[in-house]
């Protein structure tokens, strides 16, 4: 599957909150403060039900870990949330930068070449100058 297809699939609400919950290990009720918090925000259909996707249950599974298996707070786990989404933006910036740094580097060079092609007079074509003239 390609990356943009897995992508949307991975951030298309399909699942109630009720299976949402089972997947993550937790009570709906637990869903609707993480909601609250800022630390989720699933879809909604049109009749204004919440539908979670899979990146929403790896969020919930992540918010697990750190509140039970590393004794985080919710106020913890929103700073370390928003902390990797900032990390995740600068690295796609990153990325961005360096691919227009490549892209500039080979456009140097490619001018440099044309450059240096033209530049380049053979030594025969100038003509002498007059105090030049010799045997």
């Amino acid at each position: 599957m390609a990356s943009r297809e897995r992508k949307r699939t991975d951030e298309r609400g399909v699942y109630i909150i009720s299976v949402a919950a089972e997947l993550a290990g937790v009570h709906p009720q637990t869903l609707r403060i993480y909601e609250r918090k800022g630390l989720l925000q699933p879809s909604r259909t049109a009749g204004n039900t919440r539908r979670y996707s899979e990146r929403d249950i790896a969020r919930l599974q992540a918010i697990q870990r750190l509140t039970q298996d590393h004794g985080i707070n919710l106020a913890g786990v929103k700073m370390v949330v928003e902390m990797e989404a900032e990390l995740d933006r600068l690295r796609r910036r990153m990325e961005s930068m360096a691919q227009e740094l490549e892209r500039t580097r080979r456009a140097v060079a490619e001018r440099a070449v044309r450059v240096e092609r033209t530049a380049m007079v053979p030594l025969s074509s100038v003509p002498r100058l007059p105090w030049q003239v010799g045997p």
